[in-house]
């Protein structure tokens, strides 16, 4: 079993320091925020920015890992009796977390292909849930046999992607995407 390396009192100080000043501005100005800016910014040097996140896919993972494992969290203690609805309910939350957490879709649109063989993935980490709701779903027969969690997710994401900072036509898209656009 492979050991993982504990940071000492002051590394884990930048890390943390790194990590929000990240979120503020990925935030403020999106994900292709300079990374030599949040290095300035948290008091530390380029190289000491790099030696935490090898990427900047490392760094937004960083950023966005509590409140999307949250987001799973939710998800996964809450099974409804109604599967459509749950996945519904829980795709809409996602929508909605997405448009509103600027920088995060990019971070989804990179995937796992980012990052190193150690580091947990958000997109892992929603397709786990995914694969859950929608095998709960299809099970009852009220999803699409062809539907995926990995199209759920795409969907999801590309909405919140045109909507961004938009949570309420986001909704209303998605929404609208589930039911389909016929009366």
């Amino acid at each position: 079993m492979e050991q993982v390396k504990r940071l000492r009192a002051d590394g884990q100080r930048n890390r943390e320091r790194i990590v929000a000043v990240a979120a503020e501005l990925v935030a403020r100005d999106g994900a292709q925020v300079s990374l030599e800016e949040i290095a300035r910014r948290a008091g530390v040097g380029s190289a000491t920015l790099h030696r935490h996140f090898p990427s900047r896919q490392a760094l937004l993972e960083a950023v966005f890992r509590d409140g999307v494992a949250q987001l799973c969290a939710r998800a996964a203690a809450q099974p409804g009796k109604d599967p459509a609805a749950e996945l519904g309910a829980w795709l809409e939350e996602l929508t909605v977390y997405t448009a509103t957490h600027r920088g995060l879709a990019a971070a989804l649109l990179a995937g796992p292909d980012a990052l190193a063989a150690e580091d947990i993935c958000s997109t892992d980490l929603l397709l786990d849930v995914l694969n859950v709701l929608v095998e709960r779903a299809s099970s009852k027969g009220v999803l699409h046999a062809n539907a995926t969690a990995k199209d759920l997710l795409t969907l999801a994401n590309a909405i919140a992607v045109a909507n961004e900072n938009d949570p309420r036509t986001a909704r209303r898209v998605l929404r609208l995407a589930l039911t389909g656009i016929r009366p």
